[in-house]
């Protein structure tokens, strides 16, 4: 598929860089003037894996996240949340929902049910002591302005 346009960016697995992360995927497919069920959606599986990366990949230490935003011809919004952290020894079990490593934080373990119930794709890699790379893909039915 062609990119139509793209962006990336690489932030601290900090909290407050959740937040940052959904407000920059929300504004830039705004040019695709999302529904807003679908940007509730894209953001809220944005925060889960970027949320995985913090919690997960680096436990209690500060690594980077990587942030790549592509929109695709058809308007297909393409985003790819990269860390560099521990790593997911079973992907299979860790996308069953309630699954958690974090059970002492109180962590529900539905980051990976959400994602792929509110994305069109999700697509996860992962290799233990080298990160895990976490793929959304969505199409938007982006609504068309017409003049009267």
């Amino acid at each position: 598929m062609k990119v139509i346009n793209e962006v990336r960016m690489t932030f601290p697995s900090k909290s407050s860089n959740e937040r940052f992360a959904r407000i920059a995927v929300s504004g830039f497919i705004s040019q695709l003037d999302p529904l807003i069920d679908e940007l509730t959606d894209i953001k809220t599986s944005v925060s889960e894996a970027v949320t995985n990366a913090i919690v997960h990949a680096y436990k209690n230490q500060v690594g980077k996240i990587d942030l790549t935003i592509r929109l695709l011809d058809g308007n297909i919004v393409y985003i790819k949340i990269k860390d560099y952290g521990c790593g997911i020894p079973d992907i299979n079990r860790a996308m069953e929902p309630l699954f958690t490593t974090a059970a002492d934080d109180e962590r529900a373990g539905l980051g990976f049910a959400v994602m792929n119930t509110f994305m069109d794709k999700l697509v996860v890699r992962s290799k233990v002591d080298k990160g895990t790379t976490v793929i959304l893909t969505k199409k938007i039915n982006s609504r068309k302005v017409t003049d009267e």
